[in-house]
């Protein structure tokens, strides 16, 4: 383990020596970086493979300030373009040491600033967003209870994921009651309001891992480039306008607060990060864990009474606006997980290579590994032989290698944790996470590939 990458904890937005090698080849990737993406955004109106299923063709109103310029990128383009920007990534994560945190931070800013111009990316989630918040806050029906065919008669259905048409909500009921504020905004108007939602929830995470950086004594260039640059960060959770990004924002803020010894805070931030996303909730046992049976009494039970006190609000909120109904989330997080998707292990096994038994045997068999891994780990922290932020970390990225369902923006969970753990390994399986779930969603832009096709 090391505490400090380079330049640890006194690192500035002052700039760093730009002569040596290093240097050169991290810029060249910054610029990688800022190339590609400025690529996709432009293209992405005309560019099927960029767009959501159900907006190809993208109509104007969603095209976005760049759907006038043309270009088309075509799936062979998507794939080199993609390719070299995971390139670029892969430098500039393992290289970011040799930066200025001004060159860093200024890339990051422009980044995201293209992408949130773009049409909405990849997903139709940003659909169902609306969907759900129309169906209550419009419409009357519970969210929780009934799915967007609900609503089959408004202009936005047309534009709801085949797949989710009858799934009712799988997201908390916090994000659910903010997402009412937003019903009555057109369809246009919504993309930009949960794009924007998304680059601001972003930028916020990369302020508090530059500042859990210092704290923690690592290098804040390093944490920073590892989060605001990645590829599936920006370009799908940024670009599909994802509530993840919201979740994790309220994460690292209780991780933040936890590392400021305000546990009140923290444990009260962790539980509405549980309320818009129920993934977040693998944080607390280890945030319960830390400091062992002695030294986290005190820390602990101010921790406790944080997430109490939260968790009360939430379920006041919860049963306020949607009754008992909220409750029945917990069986479609399920249901959809059990159903699973092609990018994931059990379920490339099931769909792709036609071994539904396998797939099945394969899926349960990981979920199991991964109760087992989350315990031996919380075990390791609870005795001292594990930091505490470690250990989230593994267990988020062993999350993924176990889900069913594993979407390219799921990778953003265990980002904040990677960037702020002792654990150097971790740094760089989280690298290694995004190139691979990259690729494999590349297989999909593939030309006649059925096999691999279902995006």
């Amino acid at each position: 383990m090391e505490l400090a990458g380079a330049g640890g904890g006194a690192a500035s937005l002052g700039v760093r020596d730009a002569s040596s090698p290093r240097s050169r080849v991290a810029l060249i990737g910054v610029a990688g970086l800022l190339v590609t993406g400025f690529l996709i955004a432009i293209s992405a109106a005309n560019t099927d493979s960029l767009l959501p299923e159900s907006i190809r063709p993208v109509p104007t109103s969603l095209a976005g300030v760049f759907g006038s310029t043309g270009l088309n990128l075509h799936p062979g383009g998507v794939i080199v373009v993609l390719a070299l920007m995971l390139a670029s990534y892969a430098v500039v994560a393992t290289a970011a040491g040799e930066l200025s945190g001004r060159t860093v931070l200024m890339a990051i800013a422009a980044l995201h600033a293209v992408v949130l111009l773009a049409p909405p990316l990849i997903s139709t989630d940003i659909f169902s967003y609306q969907a759900y918040a129309r169906m209550g806050q419009l419409f009357g029906f519970n969210p929780y209870l009934s799915g967007p065919h609900a609503i089959a008669l408004d202009p936005l259905f047309q534009y709801i994921g085949a797949k989710w048409s009858y799934v009712p909500s799988v997201y908390g009921p916090v994000f659910t009651a903010f997402s009412y504020v937003l019903a009555p905004l057109s369809i246009a108007a919504s993309i930009i309001a949960y794009k924007a939602i998304a680059t601001i929830a972003s930028l916020g995470i990369v302020v508090l891992v530059w500042k859990a950086a210092r704290l923690r004594g690592l290098d804040p260039v390093k944490a920073a480039a590892l989060v605001g640059l990645n590829p599936l960060l920006v370009i799908y959770g940024v670009g599909g306008g994802h509530n993840d990004l919201l979740m994790l924002l309220a994460l690292v803020g209780a991780v933040y607060a936890i590392l400021l010894y305000r546990e009140c805070l923290g444990g009260g931030l962790t539980v509405l990060a549980i309320g818009i996303k129920l993934t977040a909730g693998l944080l607390l046992p280890f945030a319960i864990a830390a400091d062992g049976p002695r030294r986290g009494r005190g820390r602990r039970r101010d921790l406790l009474v944080g997430a109490s006190a939260a968790l009360a609000l939430v379920a006041s909120l919860s049963f306020a606006l949607f009754g008992p109904g909220a409750t029945d989330m917990f069986a479609t997080v399920q249901q959809t997980q059990s159903e699973g998707d092609w990018h994931s292990i059990p379920g490339f096994i099931s769909s792709r290579l036609g071994l539904p038994t396998v797939g099945h045997i394969v899926g349960y068999t990981l979920a199991a590994a991964f109760v087992g891994i989350t315990a031996w780990l919380v075990r390791r922290v609870w005795r001292g032989q594990t930091d505490w932020i470690d250990g989230a970390g593994w267990a988020m990225a062993a999350m993924l290698v176990a889900a069913s369902s594993l979407l390219p923006w799921y990778v953003a969970w265990v980002l904040p944790f990677a960037a702020l753990g002792s654990d150097r390994r971790l740094f760089r399986t989280a690298i290694v996470m995004t190139c691979v779930v990259q690729a494999v969603q590349m297989l999909g832009y593939i030309p006649h590939s059925g096999w691999v096709s279902g995006l």
